[in-house]
């Protein structure tokens, strides 16, 4: 689905403002980079723990309000979900519902009808819908991005990609949810490795893939539940074989079934030469490069912004291209093309065969060195 250019405009006078859903651990970085960047403001927070949101809220100099009364604020154009996966749907469709511009933590939603339902309300109303991650924003992939480009390393052809990991049921203290379907190590982590290669070679094509789970329980490591079993009901070990548009091939790998690894998180093989990206999981380096017939890999400086830690560009882009009319980067379609990848490679994978994707997206342009919307 396209969207459609919005009728609700943010304010040119001064910066947008926006409400936050959820006052989890990664609400705090949202509300670091709007006062950090100060091109949206966050009006209003609220949470199902009212007395957590009214701790934030103060905090961080903005006001705690029950759901209704953040989604009727006159002055609030878009707002954050930051619930946990199996709410995203239902949050975002009441964010459309209530006029707002939805921009939601990753996946954009468990399943694919219910991404498709939020692409679709959005189109109805002329919303907006972005989502995270938009790590492939930040200096390090971008500064990959414009080597690309730039044909540093000839054609691509090829990429590798690797989030290898025993688990989080050592260190978190209820990890039942990550073996739940919609969760595992692809749908976890495989958001940021797969919007990164998007970002790089553009959108998938067609997959193929195995999946397989090493263990049928686990057991907590830590916190008050330490001992106890949990059933793992989604895979834990996933390789997918990706073919791109454009004709490049890649293999990702997503495992919490591997004690140790020592692989590269992602390398991008071109015909003249190979770039080694940073975790895609971050906004920084290191990044590197190896020309053929070099012996030695080469650091490459950053040339991008965002270096550090800045969940939420993704937002200030999306604000930024809604008052402009253009295309947003991290964008509700792009998103759900993510979605649809890792559920056709678990259906690949159990069907023993190659599928083609249903989705397409375009891949996203490159941020430049000094957007728009920070010049201000």
């Amino acid at each position: 689905m396209t969207q459609q250019p919005t009728t609700q405009q943010p304010t040119t006078q001064q910066p947008p403002k926006i409400g936050i859903i959820g006052t989890g651990n990664i609400s705090a970085a949202y509300l670091n980079i709007a006062r950090e960047l100060g091109v949206f403001e966050v009006a209003a927070i609220t949470d199902l723990d009212m007395a957590r949101a009214e701790k934030q809220a103060a905090e961080h100099g903005t006001q705690a309000l029950d759901l209704d009364s953040l989604l009727a604020h006159p002055d609030i154009v878009a707002v954050v979900n930051l619930t946990p996966p199996a709410a995203h749907a239902q949050v975002s469709l009441s964010i459309l519902a209530a006029g707002k511009h939805v921009y939601s933590e990753k996946p954009l939603a468990v399943e694919r009808a219910d991404g498709q339902a939020i692409l679709r309300a959005a189109q109805e109303r002329g919303l907006r819908v972005g989502c995270a991650p938009d790590t492939f924003l930040g200096a390090g992939l971008q500064t990959a991005r414009e080597l690309l480009d730039a044909g540093r390393i000839g054609r691509p052809v090829a990429a590798t990609a690797f989030m290898m990991g025993s688990g989080p049921e050592a260190w978190h203290p209820n990890p039942d949810f990550f073996y739940q379907r919609g969760a595992g190590p692809l749908f976890d982590m495989g958001p940021y490795y797969l919007t990164a290669l998007i970002n790089m070679l553009g959108g998938v094509s067609k997959v193929s893939g195995s999946a397989i789970k090493a263990l049928e329980q686990r057991t907590i490591g830590s916190g008050e539940r330490q001992g106890q079993g949990i059933q793992v009901n989604t895979p834990t070990h996933v390789t997918a074989q990706l073919t791109f548009e454009g004709g490049a091939a890649a293999t990702l790998i997503t495992s919490f079934d591997t004690p140790a690894s020592d692989l590269p998180r992602i390398e991008i093989y071109g015909t003249s030469g190979t770039l080694s990206l940073p975790d895609p999981n971050t906004f920084g380096g290191p990044l590197k490069i190896r020309l053929a017939g070099e012996r030695e890999w080469q650091t490459v400086e950053l040339t991008r912004p965002f270096q550090d830690n800045a969940r939420g560009i993704g937002l200030a882009d999306m604000l930024s291209a809604i008052s402009s009319g253009s295309p947003q980067r991290a964008s509700g379609e792009l998103a759900y093309h993510v979605l649809d990848v890792m559920h056709t490679v678990l259906e690949a994978a159990e069907q023993e065969r190659t599928l083609p994707l249903e989705s397409r997206v375009e891949r996203p342009a490159a941020l430049s060195a000094q957007p728009e919307w920070l010049k201000s």
